[in-house]
């Protein structure tokens, strides 16, 4: 049960799909199939991402789909840190060609869309996240980026995507984010600005990495708490609960070592300026109306739209996917014509 005496399954339920992180996974994944449209322009990217989403609808049911999509033409967190992603390998262009057709091509079958101006799909997704809490909504974001794992709660859970698919991919939920990290959901930010993120080439604070990381949050609480200690009491009281931590556990002593580094000079200013890069958006305007049948992202989608469209990437298996899935009233919409009970997701795992 949560907060809000629902269970997960039973609450309407949206996913919202980070699509520029299934793009640049499904591009590599599937290059050398050199799947082209019925115009003749790559394909393959865009095919392995809408084929990857109907499998997930398919499962999950959902009740309204939500994509984000970076703005590819200027960056906030770049103008804060010009950095930020440097390193990375330049594009192909076959996959730059996809990732400016994704939008347009969602759009047309039927599919709500959000590219804030400045942001990334990432901050969509925390905007979806908080919309799914405040709205007693459940939420799934499908991405395979780490940085989702910073909005899962009891409302919203994580379909990270790796090797083999939909199928063999892990959901995420607090209790298992928890087997995972060793750290609670609500503090997973402050567990990557510690760590650090070297695909977005941020460091984290030297000498503190993922096994330090979840013991200090886990004894001291918080990193407010931790600062609090240092600027009051000069970290007594975080050598004292971490050398505790140690004979209790059978570890050397951390305490003394870890405030050392915490104290060094530009560490507290490596830490908060990772939360603030890394921390997603939420007060974003997805444009999302799901009482108004028909609008963008509200399934169910028409059939004419994910015919013609999804029909242009040429592969029938994918259409019959599309028109069976997305052009069908979503699991709640039956159940609740069927029930005066609570409206349920049946295929929707706990």
């Amino acid at each position: 049960m949560t907060p809000s005496g629902t269970p997960f399954a039973e609450r309407r339920l949206l996913l919202a799909v980070d699509a520029p992180s299934l793009l640049h996974r499904n591009h590599h994944a599937r290059v050398e199939s050199g799947l082209h449209d019925r115009g003749g322009r790559p394909a393959w990217a865009l095919h392995g991402m809408l084929r990857q989403i109907l499998e997930a609808i398919d499962v999950f049911a959902p009740d309204a789909v939500v994509f984000g999509l970076d703005d590819r033409v200027a960056s906030v967190r770049e103008g804060l840190y010009p950095d930020y992603k440097a390193g990375r390998a330049a594009k192909d262009p076959a996959l730059v060609d996809q990732l400016d057709r994704a939008g347009a091509m969602l759009d047309a079958i039927g599919f709500l869309t959000v590219t804030p101006p400045g942001l990334e799909a990432d901050d969509v997704n925390a905007s979806a996240a908080t919309w799914a809490e405040r709205e007693d909504w459940s939420c799934v974001l499908i991405t395979s980026d780490r940085d989702s794992f910073a909005h899962i709660s009891d409302h919203t859970q994580v379909l990270r995507l790796i090797n083999g698919g939909i199928a063999a991919s892990p959901l995420l939920n607090p209790a298992r984010l928890f087997a995972m990290y060793g750290v609670a959901a609500e503090r997973y930010l402050e567990y990557a600005a510690l760590r650090g993120d070297a695909s977005d080439n941020l460091p984290g604070v030297p000498g503190i990495g993922e096994k330090t990381a979840p013991v200090l949050l886990s004894e001291m609480g918080s990193m407010q708490s931790v600062w609090a200690d240092i600027d009051h009491c000069a970290g007594t009281n975080l050598v004292a609960t971490l050398d505790s931590w140690s004979e209790e556990t059978g570890q050397r002593r951390i305490g003394a070592g870890l405030l050392k580094r915490l104290t060094a000079p530009g560490a507290r200013e490596r830490y908060e300026f990772n939360h603030a890069i890394m921390s997603g958006r939420t007060d974003l305007d997805l444009g999302l109306t799901p009482d108004v049948p028909g609008t963008p992202g509200v399934l169910p989608l028409d059939i004419d739209r994910v015919s013609r469209v999804v029909g242009h990437l040429g592969v029938d298996a994918t259409t019959d996917l599309a028109l069976r899935v997305l052009t069908e009233p979503p699991a709640s919409t039956t159940s609740a014509s069927a029930t005066t009970g609570p409206v349920t997701h049946p295929r929707t795992p706990d």
